[in-house]
């Protein structure tokens, strides 16, 4: 699958994604390091890319309704969470293949111990 990375997110993701066999675009290698939400979301939709973010914006399924897009992780850490335990985050969620095949058109919102898909 192929993965939008948001700014606020570690430069590592796209690492981590890769490991598991995935293709990561990082907003801050394509010029969009400052762009707004809208912008991200209408980039990640034209071409075809799965978002996924740290802004619980983008869990605004009024705002950004999944099934007209192909799909948003969005992370949910605490405050001052590091860098690391941002990817064990990524990475709980990575680790289930399954729901990562379901995520065309749905809002998984990942967090230290739980993972929920809604759309659809």
């Amino acid at each position: 699958m192929r993965f939008l990375i948001d700014a606020d997110l570690p430069r590592a993701t796209a690492g981590l994604l890769e490991r598991y066999g995935h293709t990561p675009v990082d907003v801050r290698d394509i010029g969009m390091s400052s762009a707004k939400d809208p912008e991200i979301a209408s980039y990640a939709l034209a071409n075809e890319l799965i978002l996924v973010t740290g802004d619980g914006g983008f869990g605004n399924m009024q705002d950004y309704p999944p099934s007209d897009y192909h799909g948003f992780v969005v992370l949910r850490a605490p405050r001052n969470a590091t860098a690391h335990l941002i990817l064990q985050i990524l990475e709980s969620f990575l680790k289930e293949g399954s729901l990562v095949g379901q995520l065309s058109g749905r809002l998984a919102i990942v967090e230290p111990g739980r993972i929920r898909l809604r759309g659809r």
